[in-house]
């Protein structure tokens, strides 16, 4: 796979655009997914840069969560703000993670990228439950670098 525009099709895009709103339907946590190429560093060190680029770390209640993904490396990173940590079980992202690899392991990268947003939105909606006042913090897009 040469280029991120060929990771996924735009309806597969659209479908993954689609499972973040779900996901955040029930809840003030936010969840963006962000593809690249390649990693020139380190994976999870390249997933904080880009947490912060995105500015995930402003949300209200440090309750984000990226998934980020490396194409041409075949890497991924699950990365949950502060807020999120401290409330989820230490296992809780290598259960995710075990989810969107068994998917990508089979080419399913779409269906991959959705079993891990809803997983993420389903623990978010428990410890941060949506309220009335809640706003969208967020873009619900794919970023690409």
């Amino acid at each position: 796979m040469s280029k991120i525009e060929d990771f996924l099709t735009a309806n597969e895009e659209q479908a993954i655009i689609a499972a973040i709103r779900e996901a955040e339907k029930n809840t003030s946590g936010e969840i963006r997914v962000h593809l690249e190429k390649t990693s020139k560093i380190d994976v999870f060190d390249r997933a904080m840069e880009v947490f912060h680029f995105l500015k995930m770390d402003n949300t209200k209640q440090q309750n984000g969560v990226l998934i980020y993904v490396a194409v041409e490396d075949r890497n991924f990173v699950i990365f949950g703000d502060k807020g999120i940590n401290d409330v989820v079980s230490n296992d809780f992202w290598d259960t995710t993670r075990n989810a969107i690899q068994a998917q990508f392991k089979q080419g399913n990268f779409k269906q991959g990228l959705v079993d891990g947003i809803l997983m993420a939105g389903k623990a978010l909606e428990q410890h941060f439950p949506w309220q009335h006042t809640d706003i969208n913090e967020l873009p619900d897009t794919i970023s690409k670098g």
